[in-house]
């Protein structure tokens, strides 16, 4: 059978089965060809959706970034804005807000606070072990940076934040850590801690680094109260001898100065003393040598007055006591001695 080019088919005299497709497709189209109307709806739900994905709006505390095939082409403010429907998308991070990441804890949805040990567990410059647990506050300065420079940016501030406090922490020692250096630990933590995500390139401004709690480990944690205890005993005594000191050594310079002020006046009347003695042997040596037979009978005669003032005595008259029997009252004598001692202990 020969071949006509009418038939592709090899079929002489019958229709073309192509011819039938498409008629068949044109009459298919008649049929589903929208109305006047509906095209009307239709014209105006892509206009709504061209609007919907033409319009985007920034809030007070947020910053746009318009991204066009995965690329930031720009920034824009708060406020209403156009962008290319379906080529173009916005992302607006919160640059306003003042984020919180916890460190060496976690608060689940209860309020409810767990320590992470493995992010609180620390050593200090002394080498003891410190539980510590702080918060990290940040605003974004860089929305850009901040979105697309580092994958996960809030695991590596808590990451960075981790490292900068051990750094810090290990540079000092468990009571400065506990006690008084709590406020240092803070602001030497925050700005290692913001060298160190600007070295990454993150768009974040550290806003503060807070110590919540910071105390032993648990398993230690009596012996740490035993030492406490201690030391705060040792800090009482301490202070105690402080205030003894503080009252005895007065008390003991006040005795002194009294001391030293009898003293210089016994001194200065002992040597007035002696000066008037020496002025008036001085006195009675120049008269005696005016007149050395009247002085000598002078002297001779004060002292015998005072010698005889003493003494018991009975004075008799030359030419009588040559008559008169000598008489020795030892038993006088006797008695005197032992009248003296028994008036001594008076």
């Amino acid at each position: 059978m020969a071949w006509e080019p009418g038939d592709p088919w090899g079929q002489q005299g019958g229709a073309d089965p192509l011819d039938d497709v498409l008629k068949k497709a044109r009459e298919q189209w008649q049929r589903m060809k929208p109305t006047r109307g509906m095209k009307s709806v239709v014209l105006l739900i892509v206009g709504v959706l061209v609007l919907s994905q033409s319009v985007f709006r920034v809030e007070p505390d947020e910053e746009g970034l318009v991204k066009r095939f995965g690329d930031v082409v720009r920034t824009v403010g708060p406020g209403p804005h156009l962008k290319v429907p379906f080529l173009e998308t916005v992302v607006t991070p919160k640059v306003e807000k003042l984020h919180r990441i916890e460190v060496g804890f976690r608060t689940n949805l209860r309020g409810r606070t767990q320590i992470v040990p493995q992010e609180a567990l620390m050593l200090t410059g002394d080498m003891n072990i410190l539980s510590v647990e702080f918060i990290v506050q940040y605003k974004i300065s860089d929305a850009k940076d901040y979105l697309f420079n580092v994958a996960d940016i809030e695991e590596t501030i808590r990451k960075s934040a981790e490292a900068a406090m051990r750094e810090v922490v290990g540079k000092n020692k468990i009571d400065e850590a506990l006690t008084v250096g709590k406020a240092a630990i803070q602001l030497s933590t925050q700005a290692l801690l913001q060298t160190i995500v600007d070295a990454y390139k993150g768009g974040v401004q550290i806003a503060t680094v807070q110590l919540l709690d910071v105390n032993p480990p648990q398993k230690v944690a009596k012996f740490f109260k035993d030492v406490a205890s201690a030391k705060e005993e040792r800090e009482q005594l301490i202070n105690q001898a402080h205030g003894y000191q503080n009252d005895i050594i007065p008390k003991a310079k006040g005795q002194a100065a009294q001391d030293i002020n009898e003293a210089k006046g016994y001194s200065q009347a002992r040597i007035a003393r002696a000066e008037g003695e020496a002025n008036h042997f001085l006195q009675t040596l120049a008269e005696y040598k005016k007149a050395k037979t009247i002085i000598s009978k002078r002297v001779y005669i004060e002292t015998m007055e005072d010698v005889l003032s003493k003494v018991d005595k009975i004075i008799l008259d030359g030419k009588v006591a040559g008559n008169v029997l000598p008489y020795l009252p030892l038993d006088r004598m006797k008695k005197k001695p032992a009248a003296a001692n028994t008036q001594a202990p008076r």
